[in-house]
């Protein structure tokens, strides 16, 4: 098969020198990055004054650029635009990253783009320039060749990691570039401080460039001015999105959770800044600002201008489509709540939006409801943090599994990963898991529910306990004491096969022996095979999330 060779092939790019390593070497001289990857852009075919035809969206943040390029994309595609979007990480597929007019490229188109760069990369090796980029690197260098080879009218590129020392700032002109939300997230490259990540993600403002960002906290806002009075460029401050909306009608966003409004108020200013700058009709008509609106404090940037949505940008709002972030899928008994959420604050928002969501759901009539997490975080996060914060929905069952489909990943090139191991990753697991079940332990009390409580039976005219049985089947969630059952599995697929216990009839499980030898998991699956209802929290990395939909859903795969 030409497209699992064309990935194979990108997948010997991630090697131990993969592109953190690069970032997190080369992070002090930014010329260092830009240069090498100019030299690796020249290399393929392309200088970087083609990159200036594609009429580039650039976004940046911490959480919420990928949603604010989803809603960015399908906004302007609605406006019968030939649309290009470059977006990292992919769930199921390598070409999820590389879309035409909303969905990925064909595995044809990629197979195609794939060896025509590579062959190039190969063949201009020489003793002063004898690499190849790294996987991140690759790709994007890709990106931009199938974006000009197709024709699109317009680029949507979401950064990778910060922005100043990312290799998508090889663009030079873009026509308007976003910074969503801030927070703390990858430290060890961007820096400790929300000042130092602010910093970098601020190194995307290029000179006349016009940059919208959302509100902030103020510390970081100001370093966001400040990167914009260097450029120069001017800084707008999104308004929220009750300024956009009619009185008698809200705006319908197609993607859940409230922190998806301010993704969206991005979204719409980065549509329209785009749509006028290109010269287009029909972008909206503005709103009479209220008095003193247009500052909100000498420290701050000046807010932008509210305006009454057009239809297209409405339209195009209510029909975004973002795997992986608060969805929802109804599988029989089982309902499955699936969000990438992996730093504090989009953890804090996921766990509203759960709470919220599993609220809605229909509850059992004999109140038999299951309450299971699943979980993985990876790189430099702090888990214990991350974890402390998902206590609050009260969960039954806490499961940890490395990102890895299988064990063995052979034949699923897709989802291979070079730069950690299985044995690195189980550990990681493991450590999550302790870290969980301290938490519980602080939270209820170490004596009273370090295991589940059991009913008695009496048997033989004595009272023995009930291994089959637990009071906690008949006891809703909300009511019901918090406990430390916590499991690891090897893989997403063993995992899987114990939280559904075959009641899933979307997860064929493949046959596999001596899954439950943990006493946890026996009692668990008579649980979870007689509960009512299943509900089911996948979060804290979208690898996870993606290799948890690869095995939801087929499709998928297709």
């Amino acid at each position: 098969m030409e497209y699992q060779d064309a990935i194979r092939t990108l997948n010997t790019l991630q090697t131990n020198a993969n592109y953190l390593e690069q970032v997190k070497r080369e992070r002090g001289d930014p010329q260092v990055q830009l240069e090498a990857m100019k030299g690796f852009l020249e290399r393929s075919g392309l200088k970087v004054e083609d990159l200036d035809q594609l009429n580039i969206i650039h976004v940046t943040g911490t959480k919420g650029k990928g949603s604010t390029c989803a809603f960015t994309e399908r906004i302007l595609r609605n406006y019968g635009l030939k649309t290009g979007f470059y977006s990292s990480p992919h769930l199921v597929q390598v070409r999820e990253r590389i879309r035409i007019n909303g969905q990925p490229i064909s595995k044809e188109l990629f197979s195609k783009y794939f060896w025509q760069v590579y062959n190039r990369l190969e063949e201009t090796k020489d003793p002063s320039h004898a690499s190849m980029p790294a996987y991140f690197r690759f790709l994007t260098i890709m990106a931009f060749h199938v974006f000009l080879q197709e024709k699109v009218d317009l680029a949507v590129v979401e950064v990778g990691i910060g922005g100043a020392y990312d290799c998508t700032n090889i663009i030079r002109k873009p026509i308007v570039c976003g910074v969503s939300s801030l927070g703390i997230d990858h430290t060890s490259i961007l820096g400790d401080t929300i000042e130092k990540i602010a910093w970098q993600k601020g190194g995307i403002f290029k000179p006349g460039v016009p940059a919208f960002t959302v509100p902030q906290p103020e510390r970081p806002l100001e370093v966001l001015r400040e990167r914009a009075r260097e450029s120069p460029c001017l800084l707008y401050l999104c308004p929220d999105l009750d300024a956009f909306e009619e009185d008698d009608k809200a705006l319908q966003l197609g993607l859940a959770g409230e922190h998806q409004r301010s993704n969206a108020t991005l979204a719409l200013q980065l549509s329209r800044a785009w749509l006028q700058q290109q010269g287009y009709q029909g972008t909206g008509e503005l709103k009479d600002l209220q008095p003193g609106a247009e500052l909100l404090g000498k420290r701050t940037v000046p807010l932008a201008p509210a305006f009454r949505p057009s239809s297209s940008m409405v339209q195009g709002l209510q029909d975004t489509e973002w795997l992986g972030r608060n969805q929802v899928l109804q599988h029989g008994p089982v309902t499955w709540f699936i969000d990438g959420a992996h730093t504090t604050s989009s953890v804090q928002a996921c766990v509203r939006w759960f709470r919220q969501a599993a609220l809605n759901e229909e509850k059992p009539v004999d109140g038999s409801e299951v309450r299971v997490l699943l979980f993985n975080a990876t790189g430099d996060r702090d888990t214990a943090a991350l974890l402390k914060l998902l206590l609050p929905c009260r969960f039954d069952y806490a499961v940890f599994c490395p990102n890895f489909t299988e064990v063995s990943a052979v034949g699923n090139a897709d989802q291979q990963n070079f730069n950690v191991t299985l044995e690195n990753m189980l550990t990681r697991c493991l450590e999550n898991q302790k870290k969980w079940n301290r938490l519980m332990e602080e939270k209820v009390g170490q004596d009273l529910w370090l295991s589940p409580p059991v009913q008695v039976e009496e048997v033989g005219g004595q009272l023995k306990p009930d291994p089959l049985r637990s009071p906690l089947l008949f006891v809703p969630s909300s009511e019901r004491p918090l406990n430390s059952n916590s499991l690891v599995f090897p893989c997403i697929s063993h995992a899987l096969q114990w939280i559904t216990q075959g009641r899933d009839p979307h997860f064929q499980a493949p046959a596999t022996k001596g899954l439950h030898l943990h006493p946890v998991a026996g009692t668990g699956a008579v649980l979870l095979k007689e509960a009512a209802a299943i509900r089911v929290l996948v979060t804290g990395s979208l690898h996870l999330v993606g290799g948890v939909l690869k095995l939801l859903d087929q499709s998928l795969s297709q």
